[in-house]
């Protein structure tokens, strides 16, 4: 009995000890719980009603473009465009919504590639695609000895074309539409289709816009130009909603807040001003959800279309010189030795200014679809390709010879050819005699520039014994006084890629001399119209720029915008020559055009405007596009140019012209001179008209 009491009085106490542990939990939950209501309650509540502010930005138009007389060049042109815009969904709500577009429109599927096409497969029959994957591998996925991209590899491996067959013309549309739908970042819209939107489509999506989430009708906008191809290789290009950003430049735009399906200048004036011609966005604040439903939105900035651009070209001048070399050129090809011929470049400069007022180049190129030779515009040519131009530099030499004291005014040689040891003789075209450096600009004495590079070099002439220099950096003095003219060296227009020359690296006398006459390094036609304008303007190297004015965009009621930048004359230096020194090469280069015996007499005799400048022939190594033909040895050819100014007295505008390969032989066709004369003559006629 006792031992059953003693049983029982035990009993009570442990179930009594098991209600108050249980009391005491519940007690100390239900504290906690009260005191993360009442404590923490609000905070909970505020993030429950949490708002989310995505700012968007919306590209706006590009800045137009214009001539000098402010006559579109560059503009937009409004297009019909279907956007999309993910808020937020799912892989499979825009497959389901490309399916639903897909009868809509016609979309292009030209661009689709067998691997996108086999992704698409096994999104549309993920069981058969699992299926290629057999037992052994499947055990050895689950070991870890397998990952999941090597069961991809294997099913896309194992898609056969007959399997691929299966997908359907619509099938393969909706993929194309799928693919630019996944293109975009969330909440930025991105292009479906912009090229070739019919009347149709565009009112047949737009009404059925509330079965198509996140599709848009909007419009887009594509650049025009007015003057078709003339100067386009200049003007550049933009990339169009499926090239978006630039892949080399991607962190460039994206740090300036830029969209990866952003259209950019892609080459040229358009990418040479991009931060002027893009303009800046609008933005757009869409505030959403905590689930990411855009519940609101307030636009921040309105946003601004790109500024315009002026340029100093005067189009109808710029059209004029593209149908002059276009002709010269094609009468030159008829000339014997012309087979090599295919190119013209002309730079008309005002040369106190810099403004550039033509820049023209033409190429003929053969059509890939009929074989037959065509003209293309190449006005890009004038400063990303340089050639030998011969005697063209002569002002420069001659001033170069005055500068470092080898020659002083009226200093005489005779022309007579020189003879070094164990090379040909060098001489001029013919023996002209005694003469002072400005008959020997006239008539394009080699041999007196030659004797102007020995006495530079401190060098010691003898009849066929070795030349050798006593001034070690002869080469450098030259080129260095070559380049303040802007021969050799980068002239500062303000477009991309311009190319400064070749330089000879041999350092032997006798390409000294070669040097001074122009056929030793490499110049453009955008070099020469600066060294030919330095000349004509008392010795200031005037940068030259195609970019005359930034204009704001024009307000309704204006035909264009208010100056917000005038391109002021920039000089970039001085060549430190006497003013004497100046007189007497500008009296050589008047008496090559204007006085018989002259190297440009013949062709610019009675030309009212009073021209001065210098002719150039050049015997150079053939390196153009049909090089493969001639194997290791191609052809010697001649390359033509001419400088010049006008008037003599007061130039106002400054003329390069270079024929690269104008002929080989012995039938100088004379390209230069005849496109030179012509080119001049429109200008002054123009100018009066």
């Amino acid at each position: 009995m006792e031992k059953q009491k003693k049983k029982k009085s035990h009993f009570p106490f442990r179930l009594n000890m098991l209600f108050f542990s249980v009391f005491f939990l519940f007690s100390i939950l239900i504290l906690r719980l009260g005191f993360v209501q009442i404590v923490y309650g609000e905070n909970f509540k505020r993030d429950l009603e949490r708002k989310e502010d995505i700012t968007v930005s919306n590209p706006v138009p590009r800045g137009k473009i214009y001539d000098r007389d402010y006559r579109v060049v560059v503009d937009n042109v409004p297009k019909s465009a279907i956007t999309f815009t993910n808020v937020g969904f799912s892989q499979s709500d825009m497959l389901q919504t490309a399916r639903k577009l897909a009868p809509f429109i016609e979309k292009k599927t030209n661009m689709l590639t067998e691997r996108d096409k086999k992704d698409f497969w096994m999104m549309m029959y993920p069981e058969r695609a699992d299926s290629k994957i057999t037992a052994q591998e499947k055990a050895l996925y689950r070991a870890k000895k397998l990952s999941d991209q090597d069961l991809y590899q294997f099913k896309l491996k194992r898609i056969t074309a007959a399997e691929l067959k299966q997908l359907t013309e619509f099938d393969l549309e909706v993929l194309a539409i799928y693919q630019e739908f996944s293109k975009g970042v969330k909440f930025i819209p991105v292009v479906v289709k912009n090229e070739g939107v019919t009347d149709k489509e565009f009112a047949v999506v737009s009404e059925n816009l509330q079965s198509l989430p996140g599709v848009e009708t909007t419009t887009d906008w594509d650049r025009s130009y007015a003057f078709e191809n003339t100067l386009r290789s200049v003007l550049g290009n933009v990339t169009n909603s499926g090239e978006g950003l630039p892949r080399d430049q991607l962190d460039y735009f994206l740090a300036r807040g830029y969209s990866r399906n952003d259209r950019v200048g892609k080459s040229q004036l358009e990418m040479q001003y991009e931060d002027v011609l893009h303009g800046n966005k609008s933005k757009v604040k869409n505030i959403t959800d905590k689930v990411g439903n855009i519940i609101e939105t307030e636009t921040v900035l309105p946003g601004n279309k790109g500024k315009d651009l002026v340029l100093s070209i005067d189009m109808d001048l710029q059209m004029a010189v593209d149908k002059i070399i276009e002709e010269e050129l094609w009468k030159a090809k008829r000339w014997p030795g012309t087979r090599l011929t295919d190119r013209a470049y002309v730079v008309l400069m005002d040369p106190n200014t810099g403004d550039i007022l033509a820049m023209s180049g033409k190429k003929i190129v053969k059509d890939p679809k009929t074989g037959r030779a065509e003209m293309i515009d190449d006005a890009l040519g004038t400063f990303t390709t340089t050639y030998s131009v011969g005697s063209t530099v002569k002002g420069a030499t001659i001033l170069t010879g005055y500068k470092t004291g080898a020659i002083s005014p009226n200093t005489y040689f005779d022309d007579a050819g020189i003879k070094i040891k164990d090379t040909p003789i060098k001489k001029s075209y013919a023996y002209l005699g005694r003469l002072n450096e400005i008959t020997a600009l006239k008539k394009s004495s080699n041999v007196y520039m030659f004797r102007t590079a020995i006495r530079i070099g401190k060098g010691h002439y003898e009849y066929n014994k070795p030349l050798n220099f006593s001034n070690k950096t002869a080469f450098e003095t030259v080129r260095n006084s070559f380049s303040s003219f802007g021969l050799g060296t980068r002239t500062g227009i303000d477009l991309p890629n311009e190319q400064t020359g070749f330089k000879g690296q041999s350092r032997l006398p006798g390409y000294l001399l070669d040097l001074v006459i122009g056929q030793y390094d490499t110049y453009s036609a955008m070099q020469l119209a600066q060294y030919v304008s330095t000349i004509a303007n008392g010795g200031y190297r005037m940068q030259p720029h195609i970019v005359k004015q930034i204009r704001e965009p024009a307000r309704e009621g204006e035909t264009i915008g208010p100056v917000l930048k005038e391109i002021n004359p920039a000089v970039l230096n001085t060549i430190d020559v006497k003013k004497e020194w100046l007189r007497r090469v500008n009296l050589g280069f008047k008496k090559v055009m204007q006085e018989p015996g002259g190297t440009a007499y013949k062709f610019f005799k009675g030309a009212p405007y009073s021209p001065a400048g210098k002719t150039g022939t050049a015997q150079a190594f053939y390196d153009g596009p049909l090089r493969s033909r001639f194997g290791k040895e191609p052809p010697p050819v001649m390359n033509l140019s001419l400088v010049s100014y006008a008037p003599s007295y007061n130039p106002e505008v400054a003329m390069a012209v270079l024929v690269p390969w104008a002929y080989d032989g012995k039938d100088d066709n004379r390209a230069n001179l005849k496109i030179g004369r012509r080119v001049l003559d429109t200008y002054f006629k123009m100018k009066k008209n």
